[in-house]
């Protein structure tokens, strides 16, 4: 069983001078429709690291998943987090960009699935139907748990920059 790889950007802005504020998305598809906590993600996506770098893949799936590009800007390096839990495990790395993308200009990637299951049937679903800014305590409740150590990295280079 082998971990699987996925890379990601965190974009983040800062409001009336102090307050911190990420860009993420609410995972598509049926089993997150009725879903908040927990339900959205650091725009990410799995890569092959003996095939691709780990930060173009990040910027690779970020354009996907977002139809939006990294705005322009220092990386900064918010490391790896390795989550899951038995044959699922993923080993995740993110740095975070500091910008301003407007949520009403996403246009998500898709992906198919069969749905209903069982049924034989394929639909098509958003990777993600909607993105937002929220603080960084709000994004902490909405994010899923493996990623939230992600906010606390970016707190704390924020607080030390």
């Amino acid at each position: 069983m082998t971990d699987k790889t996925s890379a990601g950007v965190l974009v983040f802005r800062r409001r009336d001078g102090a307050d911190v504020e990420v860009l993420i998305g609410h995972m598509g598809g049926p089993f997150f429709a009725r879903k908040d906590s927990g339900a959205w993600s650091i725009p990410k996506g799995e890569y092959e690291p003996e095939l691709e770098d780990a930060r173009a893949a990040a910027s690779r799936e970020f354009h996907e998943e977002l139809g939006l590009f990294v705005p322009p800007g220092d990386w900064i390096p918010l490391g790896d987090v390795r989550y899951g839990s038995g044959k699922g495990k993923k080993t995740v790395t993110v740095w975070a960009v500091e910008g301003d993308l407007d949520p009403a200009d996403v246009v998500p990637g898709t992906f198919e699935m069969e749905w209903p299951p069982r049924s034989g049937r394929m639909a098509s679903f958003p990777e993600i139907d909607r993105a937002g800014w929220f603080d960084l305590t709000t994004a902490h409740d909405k994010l899923g748990t493996g990623q939230r150590p992600f906010l606390d990295r970016l707190k704390d280079y924020l607080s030390q920059a």
